[in-house]
């Protein structure tokens, strides 16, 4: 065991300053070389094996070489996992025998002895409080304790509607929606639980078995999944406990993190039943240290992709991923492989008060958020707990997955949708009801900073964004002082990389993608921008130098626009109402220019909205046309504009094609002005005080032209106005 003899309170006052300061040497070594001794890999006596032939064969090659055939693993076809009794449980090294000889059997195609892999658990362990009752609607006694759905209340502190009630009184409860926790396990006799409780979408992977109880014991370390089952399918109305956000739907639990985690076992819970079970939720991850950078193994990463391409019969496998709570040790969840994946939906939380909670890690692959607990004086989230009881102090980002789980259960019952910012409940199920199928994702791959989208390629052409990875190869003597952001070619960041205080790492990046959906719905073509900022710390020798080998951009997403056959007409909780293009009766003549204007631009919006002669509620204004919260109606803008932010002239922020924006004075035109040449490398004329309601809008508008921006032509440089 590696220790320290003493703490700095056992000499301070005992030593002189030379002994102190050797002391403090001799201190700061001894933390390195505890470090650097620390084990890293734990191995075990399983085994992941690819053999073709099926399972007789692989039967008989488990059996040649002394190894128990457990079956294969989830959902992927030739890959099995074997077991091997008298092999070491847990060792520091890989241990040599006559069964290390199947990794020569020319059956075998491929053979990986499985590595300990260290998952915690995203929940905040502090005391609880339970919150006064203010009004019952259903008769579980912790209904009115539920504050995150009772937002309207005006006793309740909570800013924003996740409209959770709306979706229900719209018929939306879960029904047939298949949802499953991988976790420690689930309490399948609980009573409000049971009734929902599915033994088909339920297993065992720790004890290999169709059980997925938890392992009792004294301080009920085994509760996670329960809390996370009951958030999700709680039933209602049964005068017990709490009501799951999709109360009628199905609910199983995947026991697979009380024991040893690896990349089989992890594999075997991502491919239980794929066909059958609709979404996966997990609130767990690599440890939120502020200094590891860990992901799914081989296997792991193959059940995910099995599952997006095959699962749900061909619709693909939902699986919802916690963030992270890692924010006080200013962790970045983009070290953390599972939620930065493409394959997961990464959610964070928001306290009541609609604060950043200090648990929060802040990165570019979340693509949604719900409440949970915060400080202390923070309510926390009530549930179901081990032993039939329920609690009132669930936490952390664990609580947010499945909570959103249940939100896309409520979706799945209706259809399927999902987007940026705090979980609609209402929106998603209305817009499931009328949602198609997006056209099929391409994938294009580029080592240059400027992209066509591959273009040149039509298998590979991706016009439309969804996700963005960046894969990198960076050598580097201290991991922890690199910032790295994106930028894309309509201008806006992504911050993939945070400076990590704790993360002393030496090893930098080999290979590692860092994802963004910051993007969403862009254009590709055009220069994208990697940035890297490297802050030399105290702790690191500022002259050595770190080295960007190679990155690779790789763009996700589609050739055609993703929402083009639904027009503009997607509808939520909260919607404009777009008038006539007669001009507003209450409002001014507008000026001879203006009419004229928009007889120009009716037969357009025609196109655009088929009902223009009627009264249509959307979720967006269209192109050409601003939100007038006021008046709740969408108006449209001066002629040139593609968007603004009012009537006149001067309020444009881009252009319709072949015109020029001007930042001196906020105007669309033919030409530049004196002084000013277009240059064709600016995408956006969109100024960053807009921007973050812009992007929020790229679910269903993207940029369909390069603005041209006027700058100051200067002798030597180009200066911006």
């Amino acid at each position: 065991m590696c220790f320290i003899p003493y703490s700095r309170a056992d000499v301070v006052g005992q030593v002189s300053d030379t002994k102190m300061c050797l002391f403090f040497i001799f201190i700061f070594s001894t933390l390195e070389i505890c470090q650097s001794l620390a084990p890293r890999n734990v191995y075990t006596n399983h085994w992941a094996v690819r053999i073709a032939g099926g399972q007789e064969e692989a039967d008989k090659l488990a059996a040649k070489y002394g190894y128990n055939n457990y079956g294969q693993i989830g959902s992927l076809e030739d890959h099995y996992h074997f077991h091997h009794s008298r092999v070491v449980r847990r060792a520091a090294f890989s241990t040599r025998g006559a069964h290390s000889f199947i990794q020569m059997d020319p059956k075998v195609d491929w053979v990986q002895q499985q590595l300990v892999k260290q998952r915690v658990k995203r929940y905040i362990k502090s005391d609880t409080r339970s919150p006064d009752p203010n009004f019952v609607h259903f008769n579980d006694p912790k209904w009115s304790n539920m504050w995150y759905i009772h937002c309207t209340d005006k006793n309740n502190r909570c800013r924003s509607e996740m409209n959770i009630l709306a979706a229900w009184q719209r018929g939306y409860t879960g029904k047939n929606v298949v949802v499953t926790i991988l976790d420690d396990g689930i309490e399948r006799n609980h009573p409000d639980l049971a009734q929902n409780y599915d033994q088909l979408a339920s297993y065992d992977v720790n004890g290999n078995d169709h059980d997925p109880t938890p392992r009792y014991d004294s301080s009920n370390e085994n509760k996670h999944g329960t809390r996370c089952a009951g958030e999700v399918a709680a039933v209602a109305n049964n005068s017990h406990c709490i009501v799951g956000i999709a109360y009628n739907a199905h609910i199983g639990g995947i026991r697979m993190l009380d024991g040893d985690v690896t990349d089989v076992v992890e594999a075997k819970s991502l491919g239980i039943r794929p066909d059958y079970i609709d979404i996966y939720s997990a609130s767990w991850g690599p440890d939120d240290d502020g200094k590891t950078v860990d992901g799914p193994g081989p296997l792991a990463k193959q059940a995910f992709e099995m599952g997006i391409k095959k699962g749900r019969k061909g619709l693909g496998s939902i699986f919802v991923w916690a963030s992270g709570n890692g924010g006080r040790q200013g962790d970045h969840c983009s070290c953390d492989g599972y939620t930065n994946s493409i394959y997961t939906i990464s959610i964070s939380s928001t306290t009541e008060n609609g604060n950043k909670p200090w648990y929060l890690e802040v990165c570019s692959s979340t693509l949604a958020t719900t409440y949970s607990s915060g400080e202390f004086y923070d309510r926390k989230i009530v549930t179901t707990d081990l032993r039939q009881r329920c609690t009132d102090g669930h936490t952390g980002t664990s609580v947010s997955a499945p909570m959103v789980a249940g939100v896309i259960a409520l979706a799945l019952e209706a259809n399927h949708l999902y987007g940026f910012g705090l979980v609609d409940a209402e929106g998603m199920v209305v817009e499931a009801k009328k949602w198609r199928s997006v056209p099929t994702q391409h994938t294009c791959t580029r080592i240059t900073i400027t992209s066509t989208g591959c273009m040149e390629q039509a298998e590979q052409h991706v016009s439309y964004v969804e996700h963005v990875v960046v894969k990198v190869l960076i050598v580097h003597p201290r991991r922890g002082d690199l910032e790295i952001s994106l930028i894309s070619p309509s201008g806006t960041r992504s911050q993939l990389l945070a400076k990590r205080l704790f993360d002393n790492s030496n090893e930098g990046f080999r290979n590692w993608e860092f994802m963004t959906v910051h993007c969403w719905g862009e254009r590709t073509e055009g220069q994208w921008i990697l940035e890297i900022i490297d802050s030399p710390s105290s702790l690191r020798n500022p002259e050595v130098l770190g080295k960007l080998k190679e990155w690779t951009l790789v763009l996700y997403g589609t050739s055609g626009h993703p929402y083009q056959s639904h027009g503009t007409q997607h509808s939520r909780s909260r919607m404009l109402e777009i008038p006539t293009p007669s001009w507003d009766p209450d409002g001014p003549e507008p000026p001879p220019e203006v009419l004229k204007h928009q007889e120009e631009e009716e037969e357009e919006y025609k196109l655009i909205n088929q009902s223009i002669h009627d009264r249509t509620c959307v979720s967006h204004c269209p192109l050409g046309f601003y939100d007038n919260v006021e008046a709740r109606r969408c108006r449209r803008c001066y002629k040139g504009c593609e968007r603004c932010v009012g009537r006149t002239p001067t309020e444009c922020r881009s252009c319709r094609r072949g015109l020029y924006f001007n930042p001196l004075n906020t105007t669309c035109s033919e030409t530049c002005p004196a002084g000013y040449f277009a240059d064709d490398s600016k995408s956006s004329g969109i100024p960053s005080d807009v921007q973050s309601t812009h992007r929020a809008s790229h679910l269903f508008f993207s940029h369909t032209v390069c603005v041209c921006v006027c700058v100051c032509a200067g002798p030597d440089r180009l200066v911006h106005c």
